[in-house]
């Protein structure tokens, strides 16, 4: 467990890969909190990254900056970018995808849905291709919605799997998968100063590959 920035309100970090975000045991909140050497400390999680996802993450330190940056995310006020390796190449350098996404709860699985029906919400992504090479492509990610699974159910249905994926993909590569917490934009909860915060990837298979 990293930490980017500490103050006394929020705390932003670096999750590893197989952490949940939420607060149990060996979640990102207790990690953070072993960090500071405060096992009793005020750690609130107002976003998620999947279990499987790397990158940036923003805590809250107590109920007020819980309360606005959860404000933020619901207002769209909050900025998120993703970094990630896809098997293929889009047709178009940059571009919306535009889906309707249900979820399989017995599963546990987001799928892609025909129609409109109960249950099922819009998910709109905006992606740049940055670089391609043997046959994968770096893409930065902005989210418009944040669907569960929606960066990889929405990529794998165009036929361009992230590198790593396990659950929606039947490809086997030797890596977790290449989905990165890249950038995170929003404003301090206590000051309202414009806050952002860029973390590039490991240099490790696949990120060196393109």
């Amino acid at each position: 467990m990293k930490l980017i920035y500490t103050d006394a309100d929020i705390v932003v970090c670096i999750k590893p890969a197989r952490v949940l975000s939420t607060d149990e045991p060996g979640g990102v909140p207790e990690l953070v909190r072993e960090k500071l050497g405060n096992p009793k400390a005020d750690i609130r999680t107002v976003h998620r990254l999947d279990r499987v996802v790397s990158g940036l993450m923003v805590l809250a330190r107590n109920p007020k900056a819980a309360s606005e940056l959860s404000r933020q995310i619901r207002d769209n006020e909050f900025e998120k970018e993703y970094l990630a390796v896809v098997h293929g190449t889009p047709v178009e350098v940059s571009g919306t995808f535009r889906d309707l996404l249900g979820r399989d709860k017995a599963r546990k699985m987001t799928y892609v849905a025909p129609e409109p029906a109960k249950g099922v919400q819009e998910a709109i992504l905006h992606y740049t291709c940055l670089e391609s090479r043997e046959n994968m492509s770096r893409v930065r990610i902005r989210l418009e919605t944040g669907r569960t699974h929606q960066i990889r159910v929405q990529f794998a249905s165009r036929g361009m799997p992230l590198v790593g994926e396990r659950k929606y993909s039947e490809r086997n590569d030797p890596c977790e998968i290449a989905l990165w917490s890249y950038r995170l934009g929003f404003s301090h909860p206590a000051t309202g100063e414009k806050m952002e915060f860029i973390q590039e990837p490991p240099e490790c298979y696949p990120w060196t590959e393109v």
